[in-house]
């Protein structure tokens, strides 16, 4: 029974007509505390309409409402408070997600369309540092959650393979360089040679000078330049994989910056043919004042393109390419206005389908309050925090259970699971300070509490003799200490389709973690093991817990060891 709708028929019956049943849907709240009931509707909407004051018509319509399916509903100030029948409930639900198991939750709203995220993009000849983590595990996040919603996900690594950097890189090589360096650890000797270039370059100006002729060499065909690159970039990508491996993180597209070299041409024609581009001192702009937005940039004065223009010919090559329903950006908030100009200009093009571009912007991960800076040398390298967590991870599972089977696999699951997990908690827009020791707790809001919470509703389950308790008819639970705890598993789908209206995986990873807590109060306080008529229906409810935590985690890319 779904009791949220019935919530809202009820209260269709006695509104008046004008408040729609979307209107009323919206309105419905959860009250913080059970004593309020388990859904709420306030009335403030209708004292204009009924001339009113809010809390007597809150009392008025109590009077007029079916009660029969709910333990009770009753006015509190200017709400409407309706109390769910907990026994029909816990029956429906326990049932509704032993039947489901990891299906529970799952639609098909999205009819299998397609939806492209661009994600990670770190660039080449750069080692990946904890700067790169957050559009790498929302990206990824998001990419599941929309698959559990019926739509198929494109994830996009659109790597920073082109640009003046790699004649810095080239200049730096040769001078400072040597091959059996670059082949014996590319990364770490490549990073060191991009930060010297940068500190020499204060100095020598003239550096950047041929930094740009290298390039150009690049973009010409040179064979020596484009070797180089090339050498550069399959380095790195092995690089690369080595640590979305660890995260578990899969691409279907690596195709990056350079792959759209001979694509912009067309672009530059197109915007040509439609009367878009206008000279401004020498470059070629397409002016967006109309719409408060600085020019778009399209070309320089000596010919080159830019990002936006690049970025104008992968939105055309991904719309003809996958047809997509939405085409997302996970990238950082700084670049706020550039998706802005990207999205306009490909309007004025007469692209409506520019309307389906998002721009999912993040804050920053910051150490001791700092930005990270590549370029300063100023770079915490992801693979030694996952590396670090990884080692935390073990000495605490040592310390709680030094008899633990695959002691160091677990802990590789929890260590990587907990700095993903602590990322992901934050809401995406937020900036947040990393600290390794807070991170990689088992108690407290970290991802670890939540693996040890399902680690130990599986370990309760394991005590059973049988299953009996997946087959039996009556799960109702008249325990008022699992009340919390069921209407969190009740609320699972609408996490679901929040976590998808606002592309915020934060959304889940608190709601595992109120789960999590709620669970373990259950555990504190109640003989789940205890030999009486309502045991199946206790254990079917740890089952459940067990259940949804496993997909949450899995949701966010975090694996669920089922011994801590």
């Amino acid at each position: 029974m779904d009791f949220k709708n019935l919530v809202v028929e009820e209260l269709s019956k006695v509104l008046p007509e004008t408040i729609t049943i979307e209107k009323i849907t919206d309105l419905i709240e959860i009250p913080k505390s059970s004593d309020l009931g388990d859904y709420a509707f306030p009335t403030f909407i209708l004292a204009k309409e009924l001339h009113k004051a809010p809390n007597i018509i809150a009392s008025e319509l109590v009077e007029k409402i079916e009660k029969d399916s709910f333990e009770k509903v009753e006015s509190k100030g200017a709400y409407i408070n309706f109390f769910t029948d907990k026994s029909a409930y816990s029956n429906d639900i326990l049932h509704i997600i032993l039947t489901e198991n990891m299906n529970y939750g799952n639609t098909q709203q999205g009819e299998n369309r397609n939806v492209t995220i661009d994600m990670s993009s770190p660039n080449i000849a750069k080692p990946m540092s904890m700067g790169h983590l957050r559009s790498t595990v929302i990206g990824n996040s998001i990419s599941k959650i929309i698959t559990k919603l019926g739509y198929n996900p494109v994830k996009i690594n659109h790597l920073g393979d082109w640009g003046t950097q790699f004649g810095k890189l080239i200049v730096a090589y040769k001078l400072w360089g040597s091959e059996e360096d670059v082949k014996k650890d590319p990364i770490t000797n490549l990073l060191k040679y991009y930060v010297k270039f940068h500190e020499e370059a204060e100095e020598k100006p003239e550096l950047d000078d041929q930094a740009r002729a290298w390039f150009k060499r690049i973009e010409d065909g040179d064979q020596e330049a484009l070797q180089l690159w090339k050498w550069f970039r399959e380095e790195s990508l092995k690089e690369f994989n080595r640590i979305y491996d660890r995260l578990g993180v899969t691409f279907d597209s690596y195709n990056g910056e350079a792959f759209y070299n001979d694509k912009m041409d067309d672009v530059v024609n197109e915007l040509e043919d439609k009367g878009l581009l206008v000279e401004s001192r020498g470059a070629e702009i397409v002016d967006l004042s109309d719409e408060n937005l600085s020019p778009a940039l399209i070309k320089k004065s000596d010919g080159a393109t830019l990002y936006i223009t690049r970025d104008l010919a992968a939105a055309i090559y991904r719309k003809k390419t996958y047809d997509f329903a939405k085409s997302l950006y996970v990238v950082g908030q700084e670049q706020t206005e550039h998706f802005k100009k990207l999205k306009t200009v490909l309007n004025l093009m007469g692209y409506d389908w520019s309307d389906d571009i998002e721009h999912i912007q993040f804050g920053l991960i910051t150490t001791g309050g700092k930005k990270l800076s590549t370029r300063k040398g100023n770079v915490i390298l992801l693979d030694e925090v996952l590396n670090d967590a990884e080692s935390l991870a073990l000495k605490q599972i040592e310390e709680k259970n030094p008899k633990l089977e695959n002691k160091e696999l677990v802990a590789k699951q929890v260590g990587v699971g907990a700095v993903v997990f602590h990322d992901l908690k934050n809401e995406r827009r937020d900036s947040f300070d990393f600290d390794l020791q807070e991170v990689v707790r088992f108690e407290g809001e970290t991802g670890p509490y939540v693996q040890y919470s399902n680690a130990r509703a599986l370990s309760i389950l394991r005590k059973v003799d049988n299953e009996d308790y997946l087959s039996t008819d009556n799960l109702s639970i008249n325990d008022s200490n699992a009340w919390d705890t069921i209407k969190l598993l009740g609320n699972f789908p609408d996490v679901l389709q929040r976590a998808l209206r606002e592309y915020e995986p934060s959304v889940i990873a608190k709601y595992s973690l109120r789960l999590a807590k709620s669970f373990n109060q259950y555990y504190a306080h109640s003989k789940i093991l205890a030999d009486d008529e309502q045991k199946n229906a206790r254990l079917a409810l740890v089952k459940s817990v067990s259940i949804v935590l496993t997909m949450s985690l899995a949701l966010l890319g975090v694996n669920a060891p089922e011994e801590m």
